[in-house]
């Protein structure tokens, strides 16, 4: 018997949660391969198989809460010919079992001279849900199909891709699954509807760690504004080349990120953290990028930002995005940031007060660009795409002078990103 255990998950994450199981009681399991997907603070993270197997028993449903080094899986030896096993899971309904009975077939074989009787449970318990194959779940999950809706025509009963596929062509069909699947809305106590949606794991450490951060640390916001003008005509004669030379496209945030490097090098308690009664000073400059992801925002790291050119440190944010967006995220991608940027702009925002991804001491917010009218000189005003930046930083180490001459460092390397050029 092989047990299945919640592995090492982070230095600073003892447990997760159980989001999907990949492999169902019964099923066939290779080595290396993947048999559920655990939720964690940071992450999702798939736990994989040591040795072959069949997968006899699950001792934790989906949504339940585990330990680092907790069983929750057993394998045995043989083959998994789909049929389900007796075993049953842990968080099984036991009326529900009683209710719904497998059948059972008596088969005999000979094994060493000896008659062996042998039992067949052709009904998986309603714990365990239909079978599938890691593929068909996924697919599922993300066209949000019921799999106990899909029809498949497999000998075992197995559903695979094509049989999702199939379903979701089916618009009556999916019409019945999509009100299924969403929890009718409860009235409230004044009689006026309301509906209860379960925080995810990732969403309550988020929000944990926000009311964390404001409560923890001296948190104050300056602002400035940035004309754009030199950095879009600087864009726009260099594009093509510099996709040609890096097959990916110059954007804004890698001209923020080198900047703000070099203004971090200038006022290094930017690029600092509070450890008990002493200050950490980081001479590396691991710079993180907020990403909006499914499951809320994530702030991935582009590292050594400061040894990388504008075509490394695009890539990396590029790769980074697809990661976040496909929950494909490792935890070394998303620890050990020492600044971060935040770019609210590309969702509409004008104006906003960033809040400090602890426990870095500053965070840099990006806005949208927009047209107004400056004035050039006494008696000239053009209209200029201008952008609001705003630096919230910790004032317990950071200091108004050091905050604003911090961020008027970004704004005259963004106004002259010439100046890029000559920063070490």
């Amino acid at each position: 018997m092989i047990e299945i255990k919640v592995p090492e998950l982070a230095e600073s994450i003892t447990e997760g949660t159980v989001a999907t199981w990949l492999k169902q009681p019964g099923d066939q399991v290779e080595k290396g391969e993947a048999i559920v997907e655990l939720e964690t603070d940071k992450v999702n993270i798939e736990v994989p198989a040591d040795e072959a197997g069949v997968l006899e028993e699950q001792l934790a449903g989906e949504g339940n809460t585990v330990q680092v080094g907790e069983v929750i899986a057993r394998l045995g030896s043989g083959s998994g010919g789909g049929t389900a096993v007796a075993t049953k899971t842990k968080t099984e309904n036991a009326a529900e079992t009683k209710a719904e009975a497998p059948t059972e077939k008596k088969t005999e074989s000979v094994e060493e001279g000896k008659k062996v009787e042998k039992r067949e449970e052709h009904v998986a318990s309603p714990g365990k849900g239909p079978i599938a194959t890691p593929a068909a779940r996924k697919l599922a999950r993300e066209k949000g199909i019921d799999l106990s809706a899909v029809q498949t025509n497999d000998p075992i009963g197995r559903i695979n891709v094509h049989d999702v596929s199939k379903h979701e062509d089916k618009p009556a069909v999916k019409e019945q699954k999509t009100a299924a699947a969403t929890p009718a809305p409860q009235p409230a106590a004044s009689g006026k509807e309301e509906e209860r949606i379960k925080m995810t794991r990732r969403r309550q450490t988020i929000a944990n760690r926000l009311v964390e951060v404001q409560q923890t640390a001296a948190m104050l916001t300056t602002f400035n504004e940035i004309d754009m003008s030199a950095v879009m005509a600087l864009r726009k004669r260099r594009q093509e080349k510099f996709v040609k030379d890096n097959d990916v496209k110059l954007g804004f945030m890698s001209f923020f990120t080198k900047a703000a490097v070099a203004a971090l090098k200038r006022m290094p308690y930017l690029n600092a953290e509070i450890q008990g009664n002493e200050i950490v000073l980081k001479k590396y400059y691991d710079i993180g990028i907020a990403v909006s992801a499914p499951d809320g925002l994530v702030v991935p790291v582009v590292r050594e930002a400061d040894r990388k050119n504008f075509g490394e440190i695009e890539k990396d944010i590029l790769h980074l995005a697809d990661k976040a967006r496909n929950n494909k995220l490792g935890l070394s991608d998303l620890t050990g940031g020492t600044f971060t940027i935040t770019n609210g702009g590309v969702f509409g925002s004008l104006l906003s007060t960033p809040i400090l991804n602890g426990p870095q001491v500053a965070i840099l917010g990006m806005h949208s660009i927009q047209l107004r009218p400056v004035a050039i000189d006494a008696d000239t005003m053009e209209n200029r795409p201008m952008m609001y930046v705003a630096l919230s930083y910790d004032h317990r180490i950071v200091d108004g002078r050091e905050a604003v001459t911090f961020l008027k460092h970004i704004k005259d390397m963004i106004e002259d990103p010439e100046q890029l050029l000559f920063e070490a």
